[in-house]
């Protein structure tokens, strides 16, 4: 592990300012959502998984809580779920429209 790479980093993250902090995040929260066709039907996914943005937002609205969820999907962690409560804030039409077509077919 480079350490020094490390520390130069933190260093430059603790030098932004407000808005550059708030660019990075955003930034770094684009990264972690996905839409990759025949994946998940093509939906939001956390990166790397076949668990759509979708569902964790039907189990939150259904009172599941970060804990929860982090204990029922092992392989993500804190900020992929800021990532996805984030990609639901800007496309809430999107992902409320994924919801409500999963319960018409059930």
């Amino acid at each position: 592990m480079n350490t020094q790479l490390i520390d130069s980093l933190i260093q430059v993250i603790e030098s932004l300012t407000p808005e550059e902090n708030k660019l990075l995040l955003n930034k770094l929260h684009a990264r972690t959502i996905q839409k990759t066709p025949g994946v998940c039907g093509g939906h939001a996914r956390i990166r790397n998984t076949r668990i759509p943005v979708w569902t964790l937002v039907s189990f939150q609205q259904q009172g599941a809580d970060k804990d929860e969820l982090l204990r029922n999907y092992p392989s993500l962690i804190a900020t992929d779920l800021d990532a996805a409560w984030a990609y639901y804030a800007k496309n809430q039409q999107e992902i409320d429209q994924v919801i409500q077509d999963d319960v018409d077919h059930d």
